[in-house]
């Protein structure tokens, strides 16, 4: 009886891990992320992956990249959104990293641009795309107006526009760009024409951006947690 009554003792009072769903917003962002892409893209596979090494299942849903962003702290049903850069910001805390990704410029081929520092990009016109973080301190030239810089929707829009000459460079990061050239159709027949610059501006880590409150905290120490019991290289290595 005393042996029961412990085990009952303990039954009530040892939490219980309870499998839950969670919701993210992404964009297509081949080969990242992807409503078509195999386990919708590189970075959604480790995320996913993560989340079931913790009993845990997430699902993606896609938007464009402004409205992927302002849905995570806007709409309730997601807890964020992803893959990011981490930045300053008050609205959203950033995961661990997820991965990496070669942060550049696509040139033309029949005029590549020079450069050693950020600030010598101040003589070229370049492309970037609206809402992306890309690194603080070009950020910072472009806001102040000292590089010039005009913002689209998407990357394919600025790889046509540098392929037409009609901006120098564009920043992209070098995955995106090797799968556009190679996948999509509308971009195929400019692989002859532009390609990524020797020099990258960095390489950047991936995150998911949670939102700032306890529910996003809660949800980005179990990610971490995950991604402490997985292979990220491997599995990105299946989709890069």
């Amino acid at each position: 009886m005393k042996s029961i009554l412990i085990l009952l003792v303990i039954l009530v009072f040892t939490p219980f891990s309870r499998a839950e769903t969670l919701y993210l917003t992404s964009l297509d962002w081949p080969p990242y992320s992807g409503k078509k892409l195999t386990e919708q893209g590189a970075s959604v596979a480790v995320a996913k992956a993560a989340f079931a090494a913790m009993g845990h299942e997430l699902i993606v849903e896609f938007y464009p990249w402004s409205r992927a962003v302002k849905l995570a702290s806007d709409d309730k049903k997601y807890v964020g959104y992803f893959p990011e850069y981490a930045y300053e910001s008050e609205q959203f805390v950033f995961s661990d990293s997820m991965g990496q990704g070669p942060l550049g410029l696509v040139q033309n081929k029949s005029k590549p641009i020079n450069w050693n520092t950020v600030s010598d990009l101040t003589q070229y016109k370049l492309g970037v795309v609206q809402d992306y973080v890309n690194t603080e301190e070009l950020d910072a030239l472009i806001a102040s107006g000292d590089i010039s810089a005009q913002a689209v929707v998407s990357d394919d829009k600025n790889v046509q526009k540098v392929a037409a000459g009609r901006i120098d460079a564009a920043v992209i990061d070098g995955n995106v760009l090797s799968y556009m050239l190679t996948h999509d159709s509308n971009l195929k027949s400019l692989a002859d024409k532009v390609e990524l610059n020797e020099k990258l501006l960095v390489n950047k880590d991936l995150h998911i951006a949670f939102e700032n409150t306890n529910e996003g905290a809660k949800w980005r120490d179990i990610f971490n947690q995950g991604l402490k019991k997985i292979n990220i290289e491997a599995i990105m290595a299946k989709y890069l």
